[in-house]
């Protein structure tokens, strides 16, 4: 098994207005890790999916072993030994089944298909061997519905190596994840590699790919235009050969007036994680949330936009005490979100870039009787796409096939149009490639600079420290320090965000 090898020779695909691959040759090992990257839109997700089995109106030919292989569907991949993990972890399981029937799920098909009676014993002894060889303690008769997002990843691996996997594809695995859960899956993929399974990891986290991986391929517009070990590049070359010039300074300068509070909060609690959380945001100010993963960022973002019940504690929105019910009455007093998980709550996937952009400010597009006017519509669309630089074939594109960077652009591009006073972004750079990245800071260091007041939610301590003027430490859902950034650095941060406390001596 060690000597087999993945070969993806000439690999085109076209969708409605773009060429997505152009003659792709890929090969990947096993035993081996293989790092595969490139800006958002390069097309590696893409590459991805034609050999998963998603898309099947591909030219060129795959090959395992030196024997072809024909990829029509999913089970075909499958049979192929060919297993492959989405970012969007939910979208692949069932979370009103438990963890083993999810793990087991082929099985449990199969048996349901021609009617065998399913041995519940031996399912759920199955699934557990699977997760104990990840080491794993997760109960194989918790719901799925009650997983965190890490343990929601384990069941999503110990259900592909329940399988006969010989190459596994991992996309942006680590996104969801806290530093120890990613030293946990490192682990795990080391394991995978001696047992010779070859893996295929897409990530944006240069340090990471660094760490883990063996070989690197790197794409460009539909193209490969590197391919090489990974100990023959610095992180500095490999982001520019997947941008195709060098990144300059990350962080744009700024240097904002400071007005008046627009936002100010005493003693806020929900019913979960958070407690007592205190902050105030002033016009023209960027304030970071930091905090490692579960640390209640998401949950805070979240109860100061009213997405969240039974909250307790002060919010006053310019001077004014504001009862923020729900994102509804936050969006009346000038307040926006763009949630952590945007393709889940930030956007309505199977719609138009240009009913996205125009969907947080309705009313300022409808005429008599509330018919759209959509020449309006469609004149402040094009707009924002061109102020963003949304790569899209057209305003009339469905959003579900754009890169992930022009997809968080529509999330945040909807709230421009509403013109909003406050706005509140939870990990915005979540999936995110590095050029992009640039694109987000220089938007919302422009909101600033407008005299918006910003709340940068990040477990990311180097955006914490290179975008935001103060920044309140989140641990445990209580805020522990406030600090002005220039002041600070990354490990103290980090020291705080771990619970760390002051020295009173």
């Amino acid at each position: 098994m060690t000597n087999t090898t993945l070969e993806m020779k000439g690999i085109s695909i076209e969708f409605p207005g773009v060429k997505a691959l152009d003659q792709v040759t890929f090969t990947a090992k096993a035993g081996s890790v293989h790092a595969l990257i490139g800006a958002n839109g390069a097309g590696k997700s893409t590459l991805m999916k034609v050999l998963a089995g998603a898309y099947d109106h591909f030219s060129g030919e795959i090959k395992l072993g030196g024997k072809q292989l024909f990829i029509a569907n999913p089970t075909d991949s499958q049979k192929a030994g060919v297993q492959i993990v989405y970012q969007e972890v939910d979208a692949a399981l069932i979370p009103t089944l438990t963890v083993a029937e999810n793990i087991m799920l082929q099985e449990t098909v199969q048996h349901s298909e021609s009617k065998q009676w399913i041995r519940w014993r031996n399912l759920h002894k199955e699934a557990a061997t699977q997760l104990k060889k990840l080491n794993s303690t997760i109960s194989t008769k918790r719901l799925v519905s009650s997983l965190t997002l890490a343990e929601k990843q384990m069941v999503l691996l110990a259900r592909a190596i329940s399988t006969d996997c010989r190459f596994l594809i991992l996309d942006e695995p680590t996104a969801p994840l806290s530093t120890r859960e990613t030293e946990k899956l490192f682990s795990v993929i080391n394991g995978l590699k001696e047992e010779g399974v070859g893996v295929i990891f897409i990530s944006h986290r240069i340090p990471e790919i660094v760490e883990i991986c063996d070989e690197i391929t790197i794409m460009r517009n539909g193209k490969v235009v590197k391919r090489d070990m990974v100990t023959n590049f610095s992180q500095e070359k490999i982001v520019e050969w997947m941008l195709g010039q060098k990144l300059e300074q990350q962080f744009p300068e700024h240097n904002p007036t400071i007005g008046a509070a627009l936002l100010e909060v005493e003693g806020l609690s929900d019913s979960n994680i958070v407690k007592n959380v205190s902050l105030q945001v002033k016009a023209g100010e960027v304030v970071g949330i930091a905090g490692l993963v579960g640390a209640g960022k998401t949950e805070l973002c979240k109860a100061l936009f009213g997405d969240t019940s039974k909250i307790r504690g002060i919010i006053k929105i310019k001077g004014k005490t504001v009862k923020v019910k729900s994102p509804h009455v936050a969006v009346q007093n000038g307040m926006a979100f763009v949630p952590e998980e945007r393709r889940k709550e930030g956007l309505n996937l199977y719609e138009s870039v240009q009913t996205n952009l125009i969907s947080a400010n309705l009313h300022s597009f409808t005429k008599a009787f509330h018919f759209l006017d959509k020449k309006a519509e469609k004149s402040k669309s094009q707009e924002i796409i061109q102020a963003l630089g949304i790569k899209t074939p057209s305003p009339k594109t469905s959003v579900h096939t754009l890169s992930g960077g022009n997809q968080q652009k529509i999330a945040i591009g909807k709230w421009l149009v509403s013109e909003a006073d406050i706005y509140i972004f939870d990990e915005p750079t979540k999936g995110v490639d590095v050029g992009a990245k640039r694109d987000i800071f220089e938007l919302i260091s422009a909101l600033a600079k407008r005299g918006k007041a910003i709340l940068y939610a990040s477990s990311e301590l180097s955006e914490i420290v290179g975008l935001t003027n103060r920044v309140y430490v989140l641990y445990d859902g209580t805020v522990t320090k406030e600090l002005s950034t220039a002041e600070t650095d990354e490990q103290e941060l980090l020291y705080f965000s771990t619970g760390g406390k002051i020295n009173e001596n």
